[in-house]
């Protein structure tokens, strides 16, 4: 399975990054899937639905299937959070698995960054980070691009893959 990550600090554009980034290989004919890790509770059932209900009844893993999505739901009850290796593992093949977060993972990477966070340059001390994406000029030993040039961002990450050619 290809697999290629957006990372960045907090408010640094990754999920714009993301969003841009399916939309422009998808619309190049390639099949896409995505991970991201959150580093809080999060939910994506509400209160009084059905599979809500399950769930807090004690349900292991709820599925909500309808004609036009699937949802699987998984509660962890304590257990540990399942690594990125088990979360591909679920996934239905596609061309590409494109990966927000999990930034000490050693799959490859693209930093988001913006300077007005003032972080630091994850790219400095990581090598798995094969490029940057900046909404400043940066000189670096790696490619850097405009946070804004998705057409760019996404030639380079299908390069970087082996699917340049299947795109064309």
């Amino acid at each position: 399975m290809r697999l290629y990550g957006v990372t960045g600090w907090k408010n640094a554009g990754k999920t714009g990054l993301m969003e841009r980034l399916v939309t422009e290989i998808t619309s190049r004919g390639l099949t896409v899937s995505t991970v991201k890790h959150a580093h809080h509770t999060f939910d994506v059932d509400h209160p009084g639905k059905d599979s809500y209900r399950h769930r807090h009844a004690g349900a292991s893993e709820v599925i909500l299937s309808s004609r036009n999505r699937v949802a699987h739901m998984i509660e962890l009850r304590g257990a540990g959070e399942p690594t990125l290796d088990d979360l591909l593992a679920r996934l239905a093949p596609v061309d590409l698995v494109m990966v927000e977060g999990y930034k000490r993972d050693r799959h490859p990477k693209i930093e988001a960054y913006r300077a007005e966070t003032g972080n630091p340059l994850i790219a400095h001390e990581d090598p798995t980070v094969r490029a940057v994406a900046s909404d400043t000029p940066l000189t670096l030993d790696r490619p850097v691009f405009d946070l804004n040039d998705t057409v760019a961002v996404a030639d380079f990450i299908l390069a970087e893959v082996g699917l340049a050619r299947a795109a064309e």
